[in-house]
């Protein structure tokens, strides 16, 4: 299994759009409309993972994330694993390789959002905030440092 940061000049850029679309997760529908429309700016990107050509799971590095008028940056987003790969660590896997990537462009921590109980924590991540989400739910912002 590789796990690769792409562009849209990617040519997996398509297949991991059209995957995100498709998938289980109501969210990736969001995903693919921020890849069809140019969404991924500068130094942002789509994490993916693949095994050989198959895509077990994807995650975002970008500037902001789906909480208006905060002043965190950068955030790990869209982090989904296919459900034949769960169990497996790969979530821990593509935090691992955005942060990785995020430092070796200048960053020293990272943020995440989520309404999940007790799933991030176990990553390291510390709740640092909760904020209503355009959709009416609280959700809570999570800080690492990187190291």
């Amino acid at each position: 299994m590789i796990i690769k940061a792409i562009t849209a000049s990617n040519e997996m850029w398509n297949k991991v759009k059209n995957y995100a679309d498709s998938c289980s997760w109501k969210a990736g529908k969001s995903l693919a409309s921020a890849m069809m429309n140019n969404g991924f700016k500068d130094w942002e990107r789509v994490i993916v993972a693949l095994n050989d050509d198959e895509i077990c799971g994807y995650c975002t590095v970008a500037i902001t994330d789906c909480i208006p008028d905060v002043h965190y940056t950068p955030y790990i987003g869209y982090l989904f694993v296919d459900e034949k790969w769960r169990g497996n660590r790969l979530s821990q896997r593509l935090i691992i390789y955005s942060m990785s990537y995020l430092k070796s462009i200048g960053f020293d921590k990272v943020y995440l959002v989520s309404d999940h109980e007790n799933l991030y924590e176990k990553y390291g991540f510390d709740i640092i905030d909760r904020k209503m989400s355009p959709w009416g739910s609280e959700e809570k912002i999570y800080y690492q440092k990187i190291q």
